[in-house]
């Protein structure tokens, strides 16, 4: 996570499931009042969400931002696109590398840093299925390992 970042709001565990993230870039959002009040209150999701880049911006869509309980009338919709704060460098960067086969953007973490959520957003390659049962051999091996040793030190 970047330095000086403060507590994680929300977390695609799924993403480091389905890719090999390869690069990790923090982002700004452009938020409304009442979706900013929900995010700190942790009221975010980032399953299903994703990065697309149109005509040389980037956004999230699919981002659940629950209705703030106070926003009345002023209150947003809950999956709406939001705009990514982004260097024109980085952007086409991204775009050079969705141009690779196989490549996406997607979400990590959210959080709150110097009263501004950010956004961890990753390019990744899609995972094969014999890859994730890889992953799965190689966690339940290493807890395996760690109970031993667990074991051991307590007798």
């Amino acid at each position: 996570m970047a330095k000086g970042a403060g507590k994680v709001l929300a977390q695609n565990k799924k993403a480091g499931h389905d890719y090999f993230i390869e690069e990790t870039i923090e982002a700004g959002m452009v938020l409304t009042g009442t979706e900013i009040k929900s995010i700190r209150a942790g009221k975010v999701q980032l399953k299903d969400s994703y990065v697309r880049i149109s005509s040389g911006e980037a956004w999230i869509s699919n981002m659940h931002i629950s209705p703030f309980d106070q926003g009345n009338r002023f209150n947003h919709d809950p999956l709406r696109s939001r705009k990514l704060l982004l260097h024109k460098k980085q952007i086409g960067e991204l775009v050079g590398a969705v141009k690779r086969d196989g490549y996406t953007i997607v979400p990590l973490k959210m959080y709150l840093k110097d009263g501004y959520a950010k956004l961890l957003i990753g390019v990744g390659k899609g995972k094969k299925d014999y890859d994730k049962r890889n992953d799965m051999r190689k966690k339940e091996a290493k807890r395996e390992i760690e109970r031993v040793f667990k074991a051991k030190n307590q007798v």
